[in-house]
């Protein structure tokens, strides 16, 4: 791995756990929100990640995989896309609501499980943690790299 290839993948991860935290952020400020714009309850969201493929293509890198050797490592993340969650919503019977169906009385909640949307967070939260680490020591590195010469 080259010196910058290790920033660049935690510089990628830090990026993609950002956008994870404010996901999870609209999942709980939406809660209890049984009206959206599209209509029906709000549905839980869920970022997608992938790697992001080394796509350079240098002679090194041919002869490499012409002697059979591992290709090099990817160069980080990227959010492929935001799904929504596709579980069904949760049911209440409550006929005083304002969204309550008016034969039956049940309400239609949103699918976000608050138990699971803290355990997210809290996953993405050291994801976050352990990235902005390897990358402060990446620079640690390249910093001490530079000194050598003087």
């Amino acid at each position: 791995m080259r010196m910058f290839q290790a920033l660049e993948a935690s510089a990628s991860a830090l990026t993609a756990e950002r956008l994870r935290m404010d996901v999870i952020a609209n999942n709980l400020a939406n809660y209890r929100t049984t009206r959206t714009a599209e209509g029906g309850p709000y549905r839980r969201r869920v970022v997608v990640v992938e790697e992001r493929p080394n796509t350079t293509n240098t002679f090194a890198e041919a002869l490499a995989r012409e002697a059979g050797r591992p290709a090099e490592p990817g160069l980080g993340v990227r959010v492929r896309e935001i799904v929504e969650d596709p579980s069904p919503f949760k049911e209440v019977l409550d006929p005083t609501h304002p969204d309550a169906d008016p034969v039956t009385g049940i309400v239609r909640l949103p699918n976000v499980d608050l138990l699971q949307e803290i355990t997210d967070l809290m996953l993405a939260l050291r994801m976050y943690e352990a990235n902005l680490t390897a990358l402060n020591a990446a620079k640690s590195m390249a910093m001490r790299a530079l000194e050598i010469g003087r």
